[in-house]
């Protein structure tokens, strides 16, 4: 999909300063009917009527492997700010340049350039629109009735959605990917809303090639796996760590993006991996470990 690096900065901003995954964990009740019983097979399609006759929605769901797509087509994603309302601010310490991490012939390769900038207040100058706020609502209601009345396989079962919001009218995509796991944490409240938000996986996009695409043509639906699942969200991690910011300018980029590491591999009990590599892009650093020296890390 096309990129325009600076307004996607500022959208990863604007992510940051609104915390989608708040309003997940502040949802009324949700007493669904304890015989609900689905297989496997039948997910997409269930999604597909649950939106339709309970929320009048009308969206695309496929099912590739252990991946479940939800496809969600809106108008006007964003709106202006209201002017009668105090902004929300964050303060920038830090700006991201490039980052990319995989995991390839057994080594988590993470690369990264982070670089401390002048301390800058910076106030939201768009707010995700009240359609999205509502649809995001019910597309969390029907993720979590499909996990709680879902039989259980003992093999090859649900793993991840992949949610992917479309404003079909400007060409944005918010994509959203969730392992099932974490969201029954969530709604067990054994995960905290910050650490939710760390662990969803959020993509941000320019997409003109979703102008007028009701149906999600234009998406490519693939299989997620756990080893893209854990660099991905590494990548998220480093995002959130440093462009909120959690660290104070004095921060060991390097020491801070380690102990994320350890701490996704570790609360995943990720073990599909021997090395760890960590390559600092602007100074040129790099830092291998084997994978007893990361799990042996501890974690804050």
């Amino acid at each position: 999909m096309m990129k325009s690096r600076q307004f996607l900065r500022n959208l990863t901003r604007c992510a940051l300063l609104l915390n989608l995954t708040f309003l997940f964990l502040n949802l009324p009740g949700c007493n669904y009917e304890k015989d609900y019983s689905y297989l496997q097979k039948d997910i997409p399609e269930v999604i597909r009527n649950v939106c339709k006759k309970e929320y009048k929605m009308d969206v695309t769901s496929k099912m590739i492997g252990e991946t479940t797509w939800i496809y969600v087509p809106l108008e006007d994603i964003f709106a202006a700010a209201d002017k009668k309302k105090k902004p929300e601010k964050t303060i920038e310490r830090f700006t991201i340049e490039d980052t990319k991490s995989e995991i390839a012939d057994k080594t988590l390769k993470t690369d990264y350039l982070v670089k401390l900038v002048p301390e800058a207040e910076k106030a939201q100058s768009v707010v995700l629109s009240k359609d999205f706020y509502l649809k995001s609502q019910y597309i969390w209601q029907v993720m979590y009735r499909i996990i709680f009345s879902i039989k259980p396989q003992k093999s090859g079962g649900l793993q991840f959605f992949s949610v992917v919001f479309a404003d079909i009218k400007n060409g944005f995509v918010i994509r959203n990917i969730y392992y099932y796991l974490d969201i029954k944490k969530a709604m067990y409240s054994l995960i905290s809303q910050t650490e939710l938000q760390h662990r969803v996986i959020q993509d941000w996009q320019v997409a003109p090639e979703v102008i007028g695409d009701k149906s999600g043509i234009t998406v490519n639906y693939i299989n997620f796996t756990m080893n893209e699942f854990i660099s991905q969200q590494i990548l998220n991690r480093i995002r959130i760590k440093f462009q909120k910011p959690e660290v104070e300018r004095n921060a060991d980029i390097d020491k801070e993006i380690e102990k994320i590491i350890a701490y996704t591999v570790k609360v995943y009990d990720f073990k599909d991996f021997d090395n760890v590599e960590l390559n600092n892009l602007l100074t040129n650093k790099k830092l291998i470990l084997n994978r007893a020296a990361i799990l042996a890390k501890p974690i804050e």
